[in-house]
Order: structure tokens, then C-alpha cells, then sequence
């Protein structure tokens, strides 16, 4: 349905992903990986974002490198720059906004490692005014998040039961901290549901009741405040 592109990125040139609508033109969202990297899953959800009306793009935040090892991808999330991938997550946020086809705002989504850089992106570009986090799963130590920056904005936050729930320490600093900068954060626990509930690629722990609820949510809220 898509195809790979490259994008500037702070001076240099990043790649990515990008699938756009059948109607041609909508609002646009950045789809960021799990730790697996770029793989077919990921594309997967971008297409379904561009069938949903939006303008679809996922990063690949390892630039080519992506594993099916857990011990390997633990090695590609730790080994992963922050700087690096702000400025690959914000130059994709300039780069959607600046196409023809994009009419409307840019959100974020992300799964897993990417659950959590989506919800930081809205704290490192101004182009990003609604993110959208999948069982977040970094230390928010890592990115230093300028939460101050969401003033206006809007975080979802999908929680598994096995990662704790909202009451797990990660998820209360963020919404709190959202909250507290004047944003919007709404979250919604799964109970019963595995980490990555949503990777129908993993059937071990896939729920597909769980995962379209936290989609049809957040197609809604992206059309609401993109």
C-alpha cells in the first residue's frame, strides 16, 4: 500500500515508512515501533491508519536494523540515541505537516518502546498536539521529557494488565505530569491482556477483543483533535 521514503531530520536525512489515504489527503500520525524495529507489524498498522483516512508514516528509529530475538531487540532499544530518535520523530512531524496531501494536525502513536517515545514526541515538537501510547514500556529517565510542553495537548495511554495497569509508577508520572502542564490525558486499562496485546503478529499474546476497542479509541480521538 506504501512505500519507503527518506525525510529530512535536523540537518541530516532520516527514513521511513509511508502510506497515504485512498481519498488522498487527511490528517497525519507518526506510527512508531516496538523494539523489534521497523517490521511488518508496524507497516501493517501504518497501512491501517492510511485505510482509516490518515496520512501514515513509521520511522525506522534503527535505520535498518530490526530482530525476532527478544535478547537482540533489548540490545537495539538500549543502544537506541534519544537525541537521535527526537530529531527522527520530529522531522517526521515536519515532514507530514509540510505535505500536500496532510490537511489537519499531526499525532503521534507508538507501541511498546514506541508507546513511550509517542508520548514524549508531543514534548519534543510543537507540530505533534496529540499522542498516543500503547503500553508504554521505557523509562521516561531516558528521554527527560519536558512535559511542560503539553499545555493543550492530548495523550491516550492503552494499559495491559500485565504491565500493571494505570497504576503502575511510569503511567502515573506521566498522566499526572500531563495533567499537570494544562494537557488532556486519557487512560484505559485492558484487564486479562498481555503486553502488546495489540501485535497480531504474536498470537501468544494478541487479544483481538482488547486490541479493537484500543483501536476504534484511538482512530476516534485522532479524528477528533487532528
Amino acid at each position: 500500500m506504501g512505500e519507503m521514503v527518506d525525510y529530512p531530520s535536523n540537518g541530516g536525512t532520516s527514513e521511513g515508512y509511508l502510506a497515504l489515504p485512498k481519498s488522498g489527503s487527511g490528517p497525519a500520525v507518526i506510527v512508531i515501533q516496538e523494539w523489534w524495529g521497523l517490521v511488518p507489524h508496524i507497516i501493517s498498522l501504518a497501512d491501517r491508519f492510511a485505510e482509516a483516512g490518515f496520512v501514515a508514516l513509521a520511522p525506522d528509529l534503527y535505520h535498518g536494523a530490526h530482530t525476532t530475538e527478544p535478547d537482540e531487540a533489548g540490545k537495539l532499544m538500549m543502544g537506541l540515541a534519544m537525541d537521535q530518535a527526537a530529531k527522527d520523530i520530529a522531522g517526521a512531524a515536519s515532514y507530514l505537516a509540510g505535505r500536500p496531501e496532510t490537511t489537519g494536525g499531526v499525532g503521534a502513536v507508538g507501541f511498546c518502546m514506541g508507546g513511550s517515545l509517542a508520548l514524549w514526541s508531543a514534548t519534543v515538537s510543537d507540530e505533534i498536539t496529540a499522542a498516543v501510547g500503547f503500553y508504554p514500556a521505557l523509562p521516561w529517565e531516558r528521554m527527560a521529557p519536558q512535559w511542560s510542553n503539553y499545555q493543550g495537548k492530548t495523550a491516550m495511554i492503552h494499559c495491559s494488565e500485565e504491565d500493571g495497569t494505570s497504576a503502575a509508577p511510569g503511567i502515573k508520572t506521566a498522566r499526572a505530569a500531563i495533567e499537570e502542564a494544562g494537557g488532556t490525558c486519557i487512560v484505559h486499562d485492558y484487564p486479562g491482556t498481555h503486553h502488546a496485546f495489540v501485535n497480531d503478529d504474536r498470537p501468544e499474546v494478541y487479544n483481538a477483543s482488547a486490541a479493537a476497542s484500543a483501536w476504534a479509541r484511538t482512530v476516534e480521538l485522532l479524528r477528533t483533535t487532528l
